[in-house]
């Protein structure tokens, strides 16, 4: 077997009986996962999650914040309220924090001590881990695990793409099939766990205001720091958008010394655009997700646990 693969398997067990111990916090943890590298739609999900359940309820981000120049727990954000720069706090714990008005985030490398600073300090009701399947440190309340259609066909690292095995599905309370709008996709796990699909839907430009932009006529400089550039391309040619030139950069890229040219107009994602001075010629493209179900299958766990 794939050492790798014995690693992983040899660690859940330890959890799994008790070995290693996990930690609970005195509040509820919805946990955000998947099991391979790269995007799959952790971020959005977490965000759309978190706007739902903000409206009644006390919510914080919890994430490690990965990249991030700070050392620590560090507040992002306090209900809504941010509270440092995208350095300290990492580009996608920034970027959720700038779309959540009413949820806290906090970025921490110790989960427990960041939920329960969350919890004792910040005042908050209900944690949302932003990438938490692999962090069994920290227990949960649920379990929710992202899937891409690809994942069902790859292997563990270092053959593959999988961080775990596929049959590490079993320990996820609710599954989420992603990226539905590329192409519709089904899953009959065989472990009877609930299952959910992921749209993205409402595809738009907008501008630093948040403005709505109308793109006919205009071409724009494409650019994106992502696990995979080629897929923001893809999209943006699928939506008609005209594209002049296209650059291509590592993951979480800082861009401190990336110039930008007065005569062109740029476009690219929302995390990308989050860590770049305000310039009137960048656009990012936005969109709404939908995840018929989720907010209420949750909604349902969630008063179990505090009933």
């Amino acid at each position: 077997m794939n050492p790798y693969t014995l690693a992983v398997n040899l660690r859940n067990f330890l959890y799994d009986k008790g070995y290693l111990k996990s930690y609970k916090l005195p509040i509820p943890v919805i946990s955000v996962g998947n099991l391979s590298l790269g995007g799959s739609g952790k971020t959005s999900l977490v965000v759309y999650i978190a706007k739902h359940l903000q409206r009644e309820t006390h919510v914080c981000v919890l994430s490690r914040g990965y990249k991030r120049r700070s050392k620590d727990t560090v507040v992002v954000s306090y209900r809504g309220e941010r509270l440092c720069s995208w350095e300290e706090a990492g580009d996608e714990p920034f970027m959720m924090a700038s779309l959540l008005e009413k949820a806290s985030v906090v970025v921490d490398q110790d989960r427990y001590r960041g939920g329960l600073f969350a919890a004792k300090e910040l005042g908050a009701n209900l944690i949302i881990l932003d990438d938490g399947f692999q962090h069994r440190r920290l227990k949960r309340d649920l379990d929710l695990l992202l899937l891409k259609r690809e994942d069902l066909h790859d292997r563990p690292l270092p053959f593959g793409k999988l961080r775990e095995p596929l049959g590490s599905i079993k320990r996820a309370s609710a599954l989420i099939l992603s990226y539905q709008d590329l192409k519709e996709w089904d899953y009959q796990n065989p472990y009877g766990i609930p299952t959910f699909k992921m749209f993205r839907e409402n595809w738009r430009v907008v501008d630093q205001k948040g403005n709505t932009v109308d793109t006919k006529g205009k071409s724009f400089v494409a650019f994106s720091g992502l696990a995979n550039n080629e897929q923001f391309f893809l999209t943006l040619k699928k939506m008609g958008i005209r594209l002049e030139k296209t650059l291509s950069f590592p993951d979480h890229y800082h861009y401190r010394n990336f110039t930008l040219q007065k005569d062109k107009e740029y476009i690219t994602t929302l995390k990308d655009f989050v860590k770049l001075k305000e310039n009137s010629n960048v656009y990012y493209l936005h969109f709404d997700l939908k995840v018929e179900g989720l907010i209420e299958f949750i909604r349902g766990a969630y008063r179990l646990h505090q009933g």
